[in-house]
């Protein structure tokens, strides 16, 4: 059997719970720092700030795709108990996060918040494996980066919007987050809970059975035989030279007494090897059927392309993490000339910074659906290079601005390669995925988005106060530049699925 095909409002059903998840992703990426500066955050330390989010979608997103693979309700499906219950842990989250008094209450929001949206997010992704052809997937993940966009230009509007539309005052006493920011918030969260609900309401899936009588992936058995003795044989000398070499750069990190950011790059090295020797450990003594331990194989099993793509998601997410943690600070420092966050020069360049990454959005929403129409004609591979060297251009050309007004421009190439990032690597994983396992591979290849995040978090700090002067401006730099390279390795990637389904 071959999947049938669904109507354009089918996928547009299945896609727009993603408009909620992104106006919650919108909102924090655009105002967490503002909420961190205000409550008497170092702009220094706003990277190690925003760990939350990696670290939370590097434990939650495998654990939910593994879970949710195995997960059936003739009423709820497989996916769908994780949308709605995300929804309405991110929606209180989103309640409570711009009424934190204190910096440590807000941190630990973040961290409750970003797992609240992970566990909505993720099933997503795989949603599109489960229910479209191959001939289908390139729109479906197309149609989610349009309800990405128009969700976090909504988002990114909300505080420009309720200060300059509303009145409503987009400064406050020290220490208290400003009324544009809360109300935003506010609708933020009802946003998120209803887009998802409709969704949840709106959207069917396949059983179990039904999902095994389509026509699988010619390779799939490799991926759903029986462990091998081979890979378990590997995660003895691989886990030990990888915790290895983490105890060393730890103790190297103590000895020269750097930055402690770096403690988490290297303590977490440690704990991955960890993991893998716990992992051959268990299986030599019998325990081969444990989730732990299905979850490690299949992570050292991952399909050729998913490894190809890695380095392409590292580099192209490392930008983006530079891109959202430094860019209000710049902005507001060498374009406004503030760094008060009770000024209105501050805050007038915060609320800048929210258009403009509304306008990134908003030309990710716009071309979309052009994606598609040009891989069709190209590639998907030459279609991702070329966005993502806009992407590169758009963030270098930053450095050089002055006029607040011209940031705009620089969000086009930007607002391309987000577009391209957000469907044209789900599109080419898609086709080299086993489907019993869509939703675990579509976890873990969040490894390679969130790994960048943490590195970004713990070195960008360190490098900028130590070899830039004008720290946060070279930042965004740095981001432009690891957009280049991402885009020289997609040229290395094999698109496994045949490129014929992209015209059908």
């Amino acid at each position: 059997m071959k999947k049938p095909r669904l109507s354009f409002w089918e996928i547009w059903n299945m896609s727009f719970g993603f408009l909620g998840i992104q106006m919650g992703f919108g909102l924090q990426i655009g105002n967490v720092s503002r909420i961190f500066q205000t409550l008497d955050a170092d702009a220094e330390k706003l990277a190690i700030y925003w760990l939350a989010g990696p670290v939370t979608g590097l434990i939650v997103q495998p654990i939910i795709g593994y879970l949710s693979d195995r997960t059936w309700s003739p009423k709820w499906g497989r996916r769908r108990p994780y949308f709605f219950l995300g929804s309405v842990l991110a929606a209180l989250s989103l309640l409570i996060m711009p009424n934190s008094p204190h910096l440590w209450v807000a941190v630990g929001m973040l961290w409750i918040m970003d797992s609240s949206f992970n566990i909505s997010m993720e099933p997503f992704r795989a949603y599109v494996g489960d229910m479209l052809p191959s001939s289908q997937r390139t729109m479906g993940f197309a149609m989610q980066s349009f309800f990405i966009g128009i969700g976090a230009v909504i988002a990114s509007a909300l505080p420009y919007v309720f200060h300059n539309v509303f009145d409503i005052s987009n400064t406050a006493a020290e220490g208290v987050i400003p009324d544009s920011v809360k109300w935003s918030f506010y609708v933020g969260a009802g946003a998120f809970f209803f887009a998802v609900l409709y969704t949840v309401l709106k959207s069917k899936e396949y059983s179990p059975e039904e999902l095994e009588a389509f026509d699988q992936d010619p390779n799939e058995s490799e991926f759903v035989s029986g462990i091998q003795l081979e890979t378990i044989k590997k995660q003895f000398p691989l886990g030990s030279v990888v915790s290895l070499l983490g105890a060393i750069a730890s103790f190297l990190v103590y000895y020269y007494k750097a930055d402690k950011e770096l403690y988490v790059i290297t303590v977490g090295t440690i704990i991955i090897g960890f993991l893998f020797l716990s992992s051959g450990i268990m299986q030599k003594n019998g325990e081969i059927k444990s989730g732990f331990t299905s979850m490690i194989n299949d992570f050292q099993t991952m399909p050729k392309t998913m490894k190809q793509l890695a380095p392409v998601q590292f580099f192209s997410w490392f930008a983006l993490f530079a891109m959202w943690i430094y860019t209000t600070s710049a902005v507001t420092e060498y374009i406004y000339g503030s760094t008060d966050t009770q000024s209105q020069a501050y805050n007038d360049g915060a609320d800048w910074v929210s258009i403009c990454f509304g306008m990134y959005n908003l030309i990710a929403a716009l071309v979309a659906f052009l994606l598609p129409i040009l891989a069709a004609k190209t590639s998907r591979k030459l279609t991702h290079t070329l966005c993502l060297v806009m992407g590169g251009l758009g963030l270098v050309s930053i450095y050089f601005i002055r006029d607040p007004n011209l940031l705009l421009l620089s969000m086009v190439g930007v607002g391309v390669a987000w577009a391209s990032i957000l469907s044209m690597p789900y599109a080419i994983l898609t086709g080299s995925l086993p489907s019993k396992k869509m939703g675990y591979y579509m976890g873990i290849f969040n490894f390679f988005i969130v790994i960048p995040q943490m590195v970004a978090a713990s070195v960008l700090g360190f490098i900028l106060s130590n070899f830039f002067e004008k720290a946060t401006l070279s930042a965004l730099v740095i981001g432009g530049i690891s957009f280049f390279i991402a885009a020289a390795m997609t040229l290395m990637v094999k698109d496994e699925d045949s490129l014929d389904s992209l015209t059908e």
